[in-house]
Formats: C-alpha cells, sequence, structure tokens
C-alpha cells in the first residue's frame, strides 16, 4: 500500500511549485506590461508635468537603460548568492521604484524613479528562467511552466496597451504605476515562502569585481547610445563616441574574464551552442515581434484614426491565440514531436504573418487585412518561443542557470531595442524621401510601415535559417533526452510500491542505472 505521508508531502511540494510558477509569472507580467502601458500615458504625463517633446523620452529611455544594463550582472549574482534572494530583491525595486513614480511631483523625481524601477526589472526578470528551470526538473512540466511564462512575456505588451488606455482615460496616469503596488507587496510575500533557494555557488573567493564593472558599464554606455540614437541620429558624434567606448570596454572585459578564475561571466556558457543559437533565432523573433506591435500601433492610431484603447483591443486577439497555445497544447507538442518540428512551422507562420501585413494599405479592414495577419503571428509565436527557451536551457550547467537567464533576457532586450531603432530610422527615412516626391502623407507613412514589416520578414527568415543550420543537431540531441527521462518516468510509476517494511533482500529493492 502506498504511504498517504509521502502521497501529502509530495503533493504539496508539487502545488507549492505551480504556485511558485504563478508567483514568477506576476513579476514578469508587471516588467512586459510597463515595456509598453507607459506609451499610450506619455502625452498626459507630458501635459501634468510639463516635459519637452525631447525630454519626454526620457520617462522610457531611462527604463529601457537601466533594464538593460543590468539582465547580465543581476543573472550571475542568482548563481552566486541565490536566485531567490536576487528575485526578492528585484520585486521590492521595482514596487518601490513604482510608488515613487506615482507620485512624482517633477520631471527629475519621475526618471530617476524609472531608472530604479527598469533596475528592479532587471533584477527580478534575470533569474525567472533559471528559477523555473531549477523548479521543474521534469521535462514535460518544464514545457508547460515555459510555456505559461511565454504567455506572459508575449502577451504582457498587447495587454499594457489596453490597460494603459483604460486606467489613462479612466483615472489618471498615476495609476498605471500605483497598480503595480499591490501586486508587487503580493509577489514579494509569496515569493518568500513558495520559492525555494538554490545554492548559491558563493563569494568566498571574492567577487569579480573589474569583470562586473566592465560588462555594467559596456552595456550601460552601449544601450545608451542606441535608445538615443532616434533624437541624435545614428551618425552623429555622441551616437557614434558612446558606442564605441561601450564596444572597447565589452572587449576589455572578454580579455578580463578569459584570465580570471573567478569570472562573473565564465566563457564556457558562450561554447553551449544551443543558448547562443536560440539567442540569436529569438532575437530575430522579437524584432519582428516588436516590429508589429509598435507600427501596427501606428498604423492603426496615426492612419486609421483609433484610440489607445481601440488600438490594444486590436492587438487583443493575437495576445489569446498565444494564451490557448499555452494552456498545454505547445508543450504536448514538444512533448510528442520534439523541439524543431514545433520550433519551424511556428517560424514559417511568423514569416507569413509578418508578410501579409506588408500588403495592408489605409483603405484595408481591420476584418479583412489586419487581423488575419496578427492571428497566423500568433500562430508561429506561441508555438516558435517554448522550443527556443527548453533548446536554449537544455545543455546549460545547473551551477551557471541565472548567468544562461540573464543572457536569454539580454538577447531578447538588445535584439528588440536595437532592431525597433534601426525599423524606425528606416521607415522615417522611406516616409520623408516619398514625401518629398509628392506622394501624400498617409501614403508615404504607409510605405514607411510596409518596409518596417518587410525588413521584419527579412529578420523572421534569418531566424528559420539559423535554426536549420545552427539547432538541428542540439535540438535532436535534446528531445532524445526528454523522451528517454520520459520513459524512465513511466517506467518508475509502474514498478510496485515497496511495502512499508520490506524484506531484508537486496533484490527487493528497485534499481536504474
Amino acid at each position: 500500500m502506498s504511504d498517504p505521508t509521502l502521497a501529502a508531502v509530495t503533493g504539496g511540494a508539487d502545488r507549492r511549485r505551480w504556485i511558485a510558477l504563478v508567483v514568477v509569472c506576476l513579476a514578469m507580467l508587471m516588467n512586459a506590461l510597463d515595456s509598453s502601458i507607459v506609451n499610450v500615458a506619455l502625452p498626459s504625463i507630458q501635459g501634468d508635468l510639463h516635459f519637452s517633446q525631447s525630454n519626454l523620452t526620457w520617462v522610457v529611455d531611462a527604463y529601457l537603460i537601466a533594464f538593460g544594463s543590468f539582465l547580465l550582472l543581476a543573472g550571475r549574482l542568482g548563481d552566486l548568492v541565490g536566485r531567490k534572494r536576487v528575485f526578492l530583491t528585484g520585486v521590492a525595486l521595482f514596487t518601490a521604484a513604482s510608488a515613487l513614480c506615482a507620485v512624482s511631483p517633477n520631471q527629475g523625481t519621475l526618471i530617476v524613479a524609472r531608472f530604479a524601477q527598469g533596475l528592479g526589472g532587471a533584477v527580478s526578470s534575470s533569474v525567472i528562467i533559471a528559477i523555473i528551470v531549477t523548479e521543474f526538473p521534469n521535462a514535460t512540466e518544464r514545457a508547460r511552466a515555459m510555456s505559461a511564462y511565454m504567455l506572459v512575456a508575449v502577451g504582457g505588451g498587447s495587454l499594457g496597451l489596453v490597460a494603459g488606455g483604460v486606467l489613462t482615460q479612466a483615472v489618471s496616469w498615476h495609476w498605471i504605476f500605483l497598480i503595480n503596488v499591490p501586486i508587487g507587496v503580493a509577489t514579494f510575500a509569496l515569493g518568500a515562502v513558495l520559492i525555494e533557494e538554490n545554492v548559491g555557488l558563493g563569494v568566498g573567493r571574492g567577487v569579480d569585481v573589474t569583470g562586473s564593472l566592465l560588462v555594467t558599464a559596456a552595456l550601460l554606455l552601449g544601450i545608451y547610445a542606441i535608445v538615443t540614437a532616434a533624437t541624435h541620429g545614428w551618425a552623429s558624434a555622441q551616437t557614434l563616441g558612446y558606442g564605441a567606448v561601450g564596444v572597447v570596454l565589452l572587449a576589455a572585459f572578454f580579455l578580463v574574464e578569459a584570465r580570471r578564475s573567478n569570472p562573473i561571466m565564465p566563457l564556457r556558457i558562450l561554447r553551449v551552442r544551443s543558448l547562443v543559437g536560440s539567442s540569436v533565432v529569438r532575437g530575430c523573433l522579437f524584432i519582428a515581434m516588436y516590429a508589429v506591435f509598435f507600427f501596427g500601433a501606428l498604423y492603426l492610431e496615426q492612419v486609421r484614426g483609433y484610440s489607445p484603447l481601440r488600438t490594444g483591443l486590436a492587438f487583443l486577439p493575437m495576445s489569446l491565440v498565444v494564451a490557448a497555445l499555452s494552456m498545454g497544447i505547445v508543450s504536448r507538442l514538444l512533448i510528442r514531436f520534439g523541439a524543431m518540428n514545433v520550433l519551424v512551422p511556428g517560424l514559417v507562420a511568423v514569416i507569413v504573418g509578418l508578410f501579409l501585413l506588408t500588403r495592408v494599405d489605409e483603405h484595408t479592414s481591420y476584418a479583412a487585412g489586419l487581423l488575419p495577419g496578427l492571428l497566423i503571428l500568433g500562430l508561429g509565436m506561441g508555438a516558435a518561443m517554448v522550443p527556443l527557451l527548453s533548446i536554449a536551457m537544455a545543455d546549460v550547467p545547473p551551477a551557471d542557470a541565472g548567468l544562461a537567464s540573464g543572457i536569454v533576457n539580454v538577447s531578447l532586450w538588445l535584439s528588440s531595442s536595437v532592431g525597433l531603432a534601426v525599423l524606425s530610422s528606416l521607415a522615417a527615412s522611406r516616409t520623408k524621401t516619398l514625401t518629398g516626391h509628392g506622394h501624400s502623407a498617409v501614403a508615404a507613412l504607409v510605405s514607411g510601415y510596409h518596409l518596417a514589416f518587410l525588413v521584419g520578414t527579412g529578420c523572421a527568415l534569418l531566424g528559420l535559417v539559423t535554426t536549420l543550420v545552427v539547432l538541428r543537431a542540439p535540438a535532436r540531441a535534446a528531445f532524445a533526452a526528454t523522451r528517454a527521462a520520459a520513459a524512465a518516468t513511466a517506467e518508475s510509476a509502474e514498478l510496485p510500491t515497496p511495502r512499508e517494511h520490506p524484506e531484508p533482500r537486496v533484490e527487493a529493492v528497485p534499481h536504474k542505472s
């Protein structure tokens, strides 16, 4: 007979893990919402705090600079001092900074609070994937957990547009920040109880202070150059100067890490082919996705005359498709058919969806023109992102899971930021050229958006080629390991439960090699 006490303990531990998943997804949801919810409220913030048009960009840029600069360092600190500790620190900082944003009386306070909010978001989100990998070692459960994570990461952007429109129009812009406070408090309290701490590698040999300062400064300067390029120009002295210093510092960082016995980023992590290759593919996909969110929103508002709230609702079907796929469909397909057989069709769907968006014009209806492309994109993104995460973490040693989680997040952020900046420049240049040649303002805008969607399609195509060339072997190995683990689990489930007082014979103890 089975031991009811053991079953109760096992059931309780299982419930704890799944509730802990909800907790880390709540933190990710706050970060994902914050990346888009502020954009809707910018005109109201500008009017209340008397921002100039140029200074208003710092409400967004301060968050982006802090968030992108500290992801890698925070991820590695999770390996060294404990991921739970790092996660809770980030949630606390993000929550406190959100409260300060909500009550900011002037421009300077809001910008500083947004920088602190970005830092808190980086610290908390940098270790989420590592926590999921640690909490769900079983391949089937991990696939389900990754599906939930990707639902939040992908769907949070469009939900932010809806939430920002509702809160700004119904109450005030202060509530887009204030709403984070109760969520953050609940996330911190539940995380402190439910998330299990990993045994950190420790800082007994000393922290790599030089490497930490170099990589953070390199990312800080490089990201500053990127996010301000739209204002100063890509060929300006400021953009090229800060970018060049960032590259030099990054090169110095790699030289230091190669010689350190206790590097903040062991260079062996870059030899994990599945991690690096999947990061490239994921970066290509997020360039395409942000092109859809950004230029799709501009198309609906500037060409079709949609309100911010109606624009957010227009993207909701895509998020609903991703949500439907994340309710176990993709995880079951992943276990049954393997990552490549799910990932490749997903990438093809993204390419098709983006190409359809290049056909819309100022006269195309939403239902006949934009909606089919968004639905196909939702299918593609929902099918592609979970296999990419599974491939990325499959070969990462447990001791480096936090660093790998940071690399995954850095690849998402850098690719989307750089890609969006480049696409914005290309679209604006195309629009300006056509306007100068006598085209109408609306036709020139639409043509610029078409170019952005077309370049996004090319990025998705590059991701497909990279998948077929680089990820085929790692994905096949990961699938074989998953099937073997599933078979071993099924075999152990079929074994008879040992009696409470087994006979003292060696043969009576089941043995698995």
